[in-house]
């Protein structure tokens, strides 16, 4: 026997679910009254919505970092719009996802993600995706989000965490593709010579000069990519290494998320 579908019933499953109020009308007609069978179609849909929307490429997104005293996790969420990143449904989904993945692992946070995540697909009608996580951990630990878009985490041996987040911020602003030269590889630098090469081939100078200029060139050009070796960007006068030592710290790991 049917249960009559009154406005009530169609704002309890509303507020239950964030759902559209005509969706839900569906739903509990398609079920005939019953709240818990309208619940399971919509679930249903959502996935349904999410498996048809998998396609679509997400250009954009926001990034959240949860901490605890020996743990950082860095997750990022793609959407498709700026709009939708800032939705409160997004920026909540997203939040619970960080919580889930530092209280109980990465693996069981994407175990229990997609419905999570379908949910909010069918109410924005957006695709959505997670993007890379990253865990860190480690005894001095920094952490820092610009604008929701850029996260990074600093992990430390030695220093303090004040020290390891403004190396954060320093790595949010600078953009550093390296810790340190042993990073650099050999192909790497061969493919900046050749380049520098050229522009100082074009130029009306003797060759021991041109070598000078090409030299100074490739130095500077990985010293700006460099961490260690880039000024620091609240003191001008030191580099992030030299505030290292000056502070007995090193750099542990870095991760670090751009959407």
């Amino acid at each position: 026997m049917s249960t009559q579908i009154t406005t009530e019933l169609i704002k309890e499953l509303r507020d239950s679910t964030g759902i559209s109020v005509m969706q839900c009308k569906r739903a509990l007609e398609e079920a005939e009254g019953d709240m818990n069978k309208a619940l399971a179609i919509l679930k249903k849909t959502s996935s349904d919505i999410a498996l048809k929307k998998g396609d679509r490429a997400v250009h954009d997104g926001a990034v959240v970092i949860k901490s605890n005293a020996s743990k950082a996790i860095l997750l990022p969420l793609h959407c498709e719009t700026d709009f939708v990143s800032r939705n409160e449904d997004f920026t909540t989904l997203l939040s619970k996802l960080g919580d889930l993945a530092l209280s109980e692992g990465i693996d069981k946070m994407k175990n229990e993600a997609k419905g999570m995540i379908d949910g909010v697909i069918q109410k924005t009608g957006e695709n959505i995706q997670l993007g890379d996580i990253s865990e860190v951990s480690g005894d001095v630990l920094g952490t820092y989000v610009h604008n929701n878009k850029v996260g990074v985490i600093v992990s430390l041996v030695g220093g303090t965490p004040d020290l390891a987040r403004d190396i954060a911020m320093h790595i949010t602003a600078m953009k550093p593709e390296y810790i340190t030269e042993t990073e650099i590889s050999e192909e790497i630098k061969t493919t900046m010579k050749e380049i520098f090469e050229k522009e100082v081939a074009s130029m009306d100078k003797p060759e021991e000069i041109k070598k000078k200029m090409l030299d100074g060139k490739i130095n500077t050009y990985f010293k700006e990519k460099t961490l260690l070796s880039q000024s620091f960007i609240k003191d001008g006068d030191q580099t992030v290494g030299q505030l290292l030592d000056k502070n007995k710290a090193k750099i542990k790991e870095v991760q670090r998320y751009s959407i």
